[in-house]
C-alpha cells in the first residue's frame, strides 16, 4: 500500500486515484475458494428419485383395517386382537385368499412406533402384499 508522506514538493495535494489492491486480493481469494468448491458440489451420484403419488385411498369392503390405539391396543377392523398369534392367525389366513386382501393400517399419532412395527412385521411374517397407511390431510390444504 503506498501513500505520500509529504517532502516531494507536491504543497499538500489530495491524491484522488482509487486504490484498487484489496479489491483484488479479495476477489482473488473468493475465485480461488469457488475453483476448490465447485468441483466438489457438480460431482454427485446421478440417481432417480422417487416421486411421491399420494392418492386417496379407496376403501373396498374386502380391505381389514388394523387400527392401533395410543396405548398399543390392535384392532381387526372393529374386534381387539389379543396379542401377536391372534394378530398373525388372521393376517396368515388373509393372505390366503386369492386376491389377497389390502392391509390398511391406522395407528393413533401418540401411538409408539414399536406398536405399529409389530403389526408391519406380523403382514410381513403372513405374507400381506399390500400394506397402506392411513393418513390425514395435513389442515390448510
Amino acid at each position: 500500500m503506498a501513500m505520500n508522506v509529504g517532502g516531494s514538493g507536491d504543497d499538500g495535494e489530495v491524491v484522488s486515484a482509487i486504490n484498487t489492491t484489496p479489491l483484488v486480493d479479495v476477489m482473488l481469494v473468493l475465485l480461488i475458494i469457488f475453483l476448490i468448491t465447485i468441483p466438489v458440489a457438480t460431482h454427485t451420484v446421478k440417481v432417480k428419485l422417487p416421486v411421491d403419488h399420494n392418492q386417496p385411498t379407496r376403501t373396498k369392503p374386502g380391505n381389514i383395517v388394523l387400527a392401533v390405539t395410543a396405548d398399543g391396543q390392535a384392532y381387526w377392523n372393529t374386534t381387539p386382537l389379543h396379542g401377536h398369534a391372534d394378530m398373525l392367525n388372521r393376517l396368515e389366513e388373509a393372505a390366503r385368499q386369492k386376491p389377497q386382501p389390502q392391509i390398511q393400517i391406522r395407528g393413533d399419532s401418540h401411538a409408539k412406533y414399536m406398536a405399529i412395527g409389530q403389526i408391519v412385521e406380523a403382514c410381513q411374517e403372513a405374507g400381506i402384499v399390500h400394506i397402506d397407511f392411513i393418513t390425514e390431510q395435513p389442515h390448510g390444504n
